[in-house]
């Protein structure tokens, strides 16, 4: 049993995705405090050959809230002129009318609850990807609420009796794999490999965007090769290697 964990995003970048492909339960960590510079309600696409800022609108906003209390504001003129803006971007992209129809979809939702709202955009763009994971909410979960950090992670990886904990390059320094061997689970950590398609008029790739942009100018078989083109770090030289490379 594979397990992965992390808060939801807003379109976030592929590496998300291919956690979610790699994994058997993909837990969206949404009872975890929301962050105000955090990336739960923007992301980047490409106008005019550089990374610009497309964000959702919420508001009644606090870090001391949890993701699962932050409300959208669904404030139809905005959204009007977001999907008018992504339109601009990639009206003329290869795959444009595919993908916005599953855009357009997701933003014109009038889901209240910020956490319920991406929740159902990551299962739209897994269904048009053809990603089969389990998707399950944090929030739904019967757990210690007491628990913090790696800890509580333990604990919902418990929950499925999972064999191996997948995470993102960014909780390297989160988790010790020591820790979870303990618990008799493996802690392995996906590093995205170098990935590069064709981008309209640029002249250097642009990466790390949102998965917007892989939807526009690939097919959803193209993106799946994608998914699949990481690396494991899953023994202590490799993560005291990555951690020390930065």
């Amino acid at each position: 049993m594979k397990v992965g964990i992390m808060q939801p995003y807003f379109f976030p970048y592929i590496g998300y995705w291919q956690l979610i492909k790699a994994v058997d339960k993909y837990v969206i960590y949404d009872d975890v405090n929301y962050k105000k510079r955090g990336w739960i309600n923007k992301n980047n696409i490409l106008i005019n050959g550089e990374a610009k800022p497309i964000s959702l609108r919420t508001f009644k906003v606090s870090q001391n809230k949890r993701i699962n209390e932050i409300e959208i504001d669904h404030d139809l003129v905005y959204k009007k002129k977001l999907l008018k803006t992504i339109k601009e971007a990639y009206g003329k992209a290869p795959y444009f009318q595919e993908a916005y129809s599953v855009v357009e979809k997701i933003i014109n939702q009038n889901e209240p609850n910020l956490a319920t709202y991406l929740a159902n955009s990551i299962k739209e763009i897994c269904a048009y990807l053809n990603i089969r994971t389990e998707i399950i909410l944090s929030s739904e979960l019967t757990k210690n609420e007491h628990l913090r950090g790696q800890d509580k992670i333990l604990e919902i990886c418990g929950l499925f009796s999972a064999e191996e904990y997948l995470n993102a390059a960014g909780g390297l320094l989160l988790y010790s794999p020591l820790d979870f061997q303990a618990q008799g689970i493996e802690l392995k950590i996906i590093k995205t490999n170098h990935i590069s398609y064709q981008q309209k008029d640029v002249r250097e790739f642009v990466p790390n965007l949102s998965i917007i942009d892989v939807m526009m100018f690939n097919s959803p078989e193209e993106i799946d090769a994608m998914l699949g083109d990481f690396t494991v770090l899953n023994n202590f030289s490799d993560l005291l290697q990555t951690s020390t490379n930065g």
